[in-house]
């Protein structure tokens, strides 16, 4: 007879082989219950027989470095009671059991649910769901090449491949932003710091927290001896990690006005410990597990981007114009960025796309570009050689590049191939060549007087900086792409432009400017190629404006919107109103709308009356203010 503690015993085996239950790893294994009181509470009446009573599955496994997600075992004896058709018996069934706890479980975690039936190894079945959390449904969990996975995985496997899931990311980003905005009015209120120094805390902190020891003993300094100490490990941190000794003064520099702000190692009756005190709990609390383990998100650059909705300051004088996050994961796609092992002279060589931004700013780019090697790779020998080799970067401000280079210390990743200073310098310009990157992305500076500094001369630099026939994209005002320029004929001379996609007029929003992005072949000629430049009318990705979040994909239409851009991209598909493709020059505007024809059947009849509404009334304004001496300074809705 089948026995149902057999197949209880082989997952037990099996999580013990792995190296759930090792004492040197924080994974806890529980059975039939768990000391997690909201996990106690969401299983109160979880019962399956759905008479409102306690339920539990087998195994819940959980981690603390892991906080939002759990690992949860529905086991039965036999192969035959593995899963009914419809998944809606789960007192008979070990997946109906495993989906039944899970849409329990999932209202306050991602939930990774196993169900498991057999009585041997040999026989042993296994089927994985993902069920994100606040997710309607489940949905099958599947390794990085798309297929299920059909056995049971050790658990930062398990963490990294759910992280993938686009429900899970994005639930993720928005309570790291939900967050951001509470930790900014916190700043505010009681920390007294200029809107630069807010993020240089945050990074800082984190580099503090990778520390074991001072993670665990913070809460014992006094307010003053916390703030000494936090400067101390930040500094100790950085000396140790694997970075030429010549940058680690400018990594250091920027936390040393922090370090002796009278405002943080004060006690106060709200927070006798200290405001510093309080900011770091906080931050280990919500956003530590972002970084220790979820190496998918630029969390500096996300606190940095929030916090600069409140000030006017850097984005204007520095020509800083920080590139939304779907953007940057957009430039990955569009890079068609891949990792492989090959066999050469017998031996298992990595290769993989090699990665530069000379302008990387809080390093967005290099993360997005990372996150989406991580997830087309299959050995750790791939994720090791992507963190140590694919990701090079030049940042120019002091304050930026400590941000930076704190965003890819607490990942481990490249941070030895993160240059300071101009990328303009010849010494920095021969190292980041050195690497032999294959592509490049860029979001150079806005708007700067020097006409040295125009924005196609970085992007001219770019395309020189990486291997011949690589890919560089760059994304840049429109400016760049319709007005005259000599810099437009020397990279055409050198370069060829493959295409130039026209984006949302309010992509960086509330920054004014309206932007497209440019793709071209480094090191081939635009007449040489004699190829076709393709152009996209990308103006509408699903994004809208809200009172208090930003611009965000509020009814979740982007992925679809972005999977459409791609495929017409890639295929240079022509679709009247949305792309064409055209023989360009130097001379004539790169840009969609120079070359579509309209297309009329999509214009009805109350499309051309609130045209001519709006052309009315800004005809009116416009005189209006001709009469009173002003100019119209807001565009009509």
């Amino acid at each position: 007879m089948t026995n149902e503690r057999i197949t209880e015993n082989l997952v037990r085996d099996k999580l013990r082989e792995l190296g759930y239950m090792s004492q040197t790893v924080d994974t806890v294994v529980e059975e039939q219950k768990s000391h997690i009181e909201e996990v106690k509470r969401l299983l109160k009446g979880a019962s399956k027989s759905g008479n409102g009573g306690k339920g539990s599955p087998e195994f819940i496994i959980s981690s603390p470095s892991s906080p939002d997600f759990l690992v949860i075992v529905e086991c039965k004896a036999s192969t035959r009671q593995h899963e009914s058709t419809n998944r809606n018996r789960p007192i008979e069934y070990a997946v109906d059991g495993a989906l039944h706890y899970a849409s329990a479980l999932s209202r306050a975690y991602n939930i990774i649910a196993l169900g498991v039936s057999g009585q041997s190894t040999e026989e042993l079945k296994v089927s994985c769901f993902l069920w994100a959390k606040g997710a309607l449904d489940p949905k099958p969990f599947t390794n990085e090449h798309g297929r299920d996975v059909e056995t049971i995985l050790p658990f930062d496997d398990f963490i990294r491949l759910g992280s993938f899931d686009s429900e899970v990311s994005l639930q993720r980003h928005e309570d790291l932003m939900a967050f951001s905005r509470e930790l900014h009015e916190f700043m505010r209120d009681h920390a007294k710091l200029t809107e630069s120094q807010k993020p240089l805390l945050v990074s800082g902190t984190l580099i503090a927290l990778r520390n074991t020891a001072f993670a665990k003993s913070y809460d014992e300094y006094t307010p003053e001896e916390l703030q000494r100490q936090w400067m101390h490990v930040i500094r100790t941190e950085i000396e140790k990690a694997d970075i030429p000794n010549t940058k680690k003064p400018s990594m250091v520099q920027p936390y040393s006005s922090i370090a002796v702000h009278p405002e943080l190692g004060k006690s106060t009756p709200k927070y006798p410990k200290g405001v510093l005190h309080e900011l770091i709990r906080r931050l280990n609390e919500k956003v530590w597990p972002f970084v220790s383990v979820y190496h998918d998100f630029d969390v500096v650059g996300q606190f940095y981007g929030e916090f600069l909705k409140y000030t006017g300051g850097d984005k204007k004088s520095l020509g800083i114009v920080l590139t939304p996050r779907h953007v940057t994961e957009l430039f990955a796609l569009l890079a068609n960025l891949s990792v492989r092992t090959d066999q050469q002279n017998g031996q298992d060589v990595v290769v993989a796309t090699k990665m530069l931004d000379i302008c990387a700013g809080t390093a967005g780019f290099l993360i997005s570009g990372m996150q989406q090697m991580m997830r087309v790779s299959s050995t750790e020998s791939e994720r090791k050689y992507i963190r140590e080799h694919c990701l090079v970067g030049v940042e120019q401000q002091p304050d930026m590049y400590a941000l930076a280079a704190s965003n890819m210390i607490l990942r481990g990743d490249g941070k030895a191939n993160l240059y300071q200073g101009s990328c303009f310098d010849s010494g920095i310009t021969k190292a980041i060549k050195s690497h032999k990157c294959n592509v490049g992305v860029l979001n150079p500076p806005y708007s700067q007087s020097d006409e040295e500094l125009h924005e196609l001369v970085f992007v001219n630099h770019m395309l020189n900086c990486i291997q011949k026939g690589g890919t560089g994209i760059a994304i840049v005002p429109m400016s760049c792409a319709i007005s005259p320029h000599t810099m437009r004929e020397t990279i055409l001379k050198h370069h060829t432009l493959e295409a130039v996609m026209s984006m949302p007029d309010e992509l960086f929003y509330p920054v004014g400017v309206i932007t497209c992005i440019m793709v071209f072949t480094a090191g081939v000629p635009h007449k040489v190629s004699k190829r076709k430049t393709w152009f996209g009318y990308w103006k509408h990705d699903g994004f809208v404006k809200t009172k208090n979040k930003g611009r965000i994909d509020l009814n979740g239409a982007w992925p679809s919107i972005r999977d459409r851009w791609l495929e017409q991209y890639r295929n240079r598909e022509v679709v009247p109103g949305e792309s064409v493709s055209a023989y360009v020059t130097h001379e004539d505007e790169w840009c969609a709308e120079a070359f579509m024809e309209t297309d009329y059947g999509r214009i009805t009849e109350d499309v051309f009356q609130q045209a001519v509404q709006k052309y009315i009334i800004y005809r009116m304004l416009e005189n209006a203010s001709r009469r009173d001496g002003d100019s119209i300074d807001e565009e009509v809705e």
